[in-house]
């Protein structure tokens, strides 16, 4: 059970992260058109949403047109690895001989293990050695009213069916060690406020929906930042979150993009601001330009 759990959202949860950002964007777009220098046809950014109910899943014609149009997709991780599920499954573990409990104040233990018991009908006797990231994706999971759909998967499926490859702009340890560098009490803090308010984890995160949905990317990250349930302010892990992992995507995404037309799908707090994936490519010189 553990592994069919892991297995199927621990990514999700993972993604979560990568999706909070602070600041301005630009433009409310999620779907972008990058031409310029040394590209010979337009590549396509787009900012997604990583876990939600199929219902809000959208696949507009004009995002099938950019994955249409590009040779290759590159995802924040390679889709169809195939050992990257196996991988994902070993580094969501606890170090050897660990596990929460030992991490746990004894009423907050019993907050969070009695919650997972209510709503999965597991708790931490058998789920006490994973990650907080990977119970947080469980989370998630029993909160929201539906099985989860994913932007990314769905990206993925599309260029298999066309018989396009799939890449990762950073691998599993790029992302593990970014989330690493916040601290486990503030990791688990977010999980025992869930556990004592799934209501309003619940009310939460219909409105980051909603917003998501709307394309207003300013209200959205304002309201991650400020989450009750991220365990503690956000904002000082935002540059290990985000700004780095943007730094370190415009080589790869140069390289893709004048090599093939590609469409680049990663989390929508990875597009805006300052520092975003969108200013720094247009500080290098190229043309991105939101598409309706």
């Amino acid at each position: 059970m553990i592994k069919k759990f892991v297995t199927q959202f621990a990514l999700s949860g993972l993604f979560l992260a990568g999706t909070l950002a602070s600041g301005q964007t630009q433009d409310n777009a999620l779907l972008y058109e990058v031409t310029g220098p040394g590209l010979p046809k337009p590549s396509y950014l787009y900012g997604t949403f990583h876990l939600v109910c199929p219902t809000d899943l959208t696949i507009t014609d004009a995002m099938k047109k950019a994955v249409g149009e590009s040779q290759q997709v590159y995802l924040e991780l390679d889709m169809d690895d195939p050992t990257m599920m196996a991988d994902m499954q070993k580094a969501m573990m606890m170090p050897a001989g660990k596990t929460l409990k030992d991490m746990l104040k004894p009423e907050d233990y019993t907050v969070l293990d009695s919650y997972l018991n209510q709503k999965m009908h597991i708790g931490l006797a058998q789920m006490g050695m994973l990650k907080p990231i990977a119970l947080l994706s469980m989370m998630y999971m029993t909160i929201l009213p539906c099985q989860p759909a994913s932007y990314d998967l769905t990206f993925a499926q599309m260029a298999a069916s066309e018989k396009k490859e799939v890449f990762g702009l950073e691998n599993l340890s790029d992302q593990l060690k970014a989330i690493d560098k916040i601290p486990m009490e503030e990791q688990l803090k977010g999980l025992v406020d869930m556990a004592k308010k799934p209501e309003e984890a619940k009310k939460e995160f219909s409105d980051f929906i909603a917003l998501y949905k709307k394309h207003d990317m300013a209200k959205l990250m304002n309201a991650m930042k400020t989450s009750e349930f991220n365990g503690g302010d956000f904002s000082q892990y935002e540059e290990g979150l985000l700004t780095e992992r943007n730094t370190s995507w415009i080589p790869v995404i140069e390289k893709a993009a004048k090599e093939k037309p590609t469409f680049f799908a990663f989390g929508a707090g990875h597009l805006g601001n300052e520092k975003g994936v969108v200013n720094l490519l247009r500080k290098k010189g190229y043309t991105v330009k939101p598409v309706e």
